[in-house]
């Protein structure tokens, strides 16, 4: 093992059962078995059994960034557990070199009767942290926390959102040689957030190993070195993040999971169809073009048409416009005609984003179509030929 190398994990498989009663029928087997001196075959699988990890294998040097994302149940939380100490695998071997600091259901350990002051000390006694050390840091925990007079309150009056960040807080400043996060930076405001990532930013720059599990693509891009990329416990392994990226968000496409959103196409008066689009892979600086047919048994003067385009899987507004803010009066004659839109000189770069495309009735008063439509874009040099991000819109027979 390089000495360079903090964890190590050698063809690492863990296995569950699906049923209760079997599970604990051969846990009981299984310890029979071992004090008999007999094997209690860890690679076989008996029935309602399934591998939750399948022989993963990767390493991480000190200082790393190790992104793992996947689908819900692809075994991201297993893994963790695992490098944890929670569980032991049940074949191959993992080494871990340093102390361990795991946000992992943060809050777990908290007494729901003792104050948040209190909790801190239990909390962080777990954690490893000596008294001392812990009332050198009892200031910057609290503050980091943001719960404010509710530190001298009970923690079963804490708001969820409190109680997390609370465990955030402990547990970021237990100085740990190696992190594991578990999807815990969607909890809190934005404030919150940006503490949050502040933080894992000071631990990296001082050398902190990290374990980083997000369904979100935006901070995997922003903190990972590397990824290993899970599905039905098999691992897939990418030095390169945007490609680690791009084959999550192919993924989900090929489960058929994204398609065309349809919300709305329409009422009694109005309806909408045959939508079409230039394609789901794009590059930065091409323009999205899209067009939709429909059939009125009215008129619908001055409609409004909003556009917003929405990045990665934990979505932020990267644009937002109406065709009002383009000074373009857009009205729906009876009979039947189409409406088109061409969004031009997109400029992103190695993401994921959806499209959503909405029309109202003149004062919003009636929704009259909502479709949202993911997109995947390449990596590219940009166009510089036209305005950023202009739109236009045009309806006609």
């Amino acid at each position: 093992m390089n000495n360079d190398v903090v964890i190590s994990v050698e063809h690492v498989s863990k296995k569950y059962c699906k049923s209760l009663k079997r599970s604990m029928l051969y846990g009981m087997m299984d310890i029979g078995r071992n004090m008999l001196g007999r094997s209690s075959r860890p690679d076989v699988l008996r029935k309602d059994e399934f591998w939750a990890l399948d022989d993963v294998s990767f390493e991480v040097k000190k200082g790393e960034t190790l992104g793992i994302i996947g689908p819900n149940g692809s075994g991201k939380t297993t893994l963790l557990k695992l490098l944890n100490g929670i569980f032991w695998p049940d074949k191959g071997k993992i080494t871990i070199r340093g102390k361990v600091g795991a946000l992992i259901e943060l809050g777990a350990g908290f007494h729901p009767l003792l104050t948040g002051r209190e909790n801190i000390y239990i909390n962080a006694a777990i954690l490893g942290m000596r008294k001392k050390e812990v009332e050198d840091k009892l200031d910057a925990i609290i503050d980091f926390a943001g719960v404010g007079d509710f530190i001298d309150t009970p923690v079963k009056y804490y708001s969820s959102g409190m109680f997390v960040r609370l465990g955030f807080a402990i547990a970021a400043h237990c100085e740990p040689d190696i992190l594991l996060v578990d999807e815990v930076l969607a909890v809190g405001d934005e404030g919150f957030q940006t503490r949050c990532f502040n933080k894992l930013g000071a631990l990296k720059r001082e050398g902190t190993t990290t374990i980083l599990v997000s369904h979100n693509m935006q901070i995997i891009s922003s903190f990972s070195d590397k990824v290993v990329s899970l599905d039905r416990g098999k691992a897939k392994y990418f030095h390169h993040v945007p490609e680690a990226i791009k084959d999550y968000t192919r993924l989900f496409l090929a489960k058929g999971d994204g398609e065309i959103e349809k919300i709305s196409s329409g009422n009694r008066l109005i309806q909408f169809y045959d939508v079409k689009i230039n394609g789901r892979m794009l590059k930065p600086g091409d323009c999205f073009l899209m067009s939709a047919s429909y059939e009125s048994a009215d008129d619908f003067e001055d409609v409004d048409i909003d556009i917003a385009i929405l990045c990665g899987s934990d979505p932020g507004f990267y644009f937002q416009a109406t065709n009002k803010a383009y000074g373009k009066k857009i009205s729906f004659r009876r009979g039947k005609g189409t409406l088109r839109i061409e969004i031009m000189d997109l400029r992103l770069n190695h993401t994921t984003a959806k499209i959503a495309i909405a029309i109202w009735s003149k004062e919003r008063a009636d929704l009259l179509f909502w479709w949202r439509i993911p997109l995947d874009f390449e990596g590219a040099a940009y166009s510089t030929g036209r305005n950023f991000l202009d739109v236009t819109y045009e309806v006609g027979e």
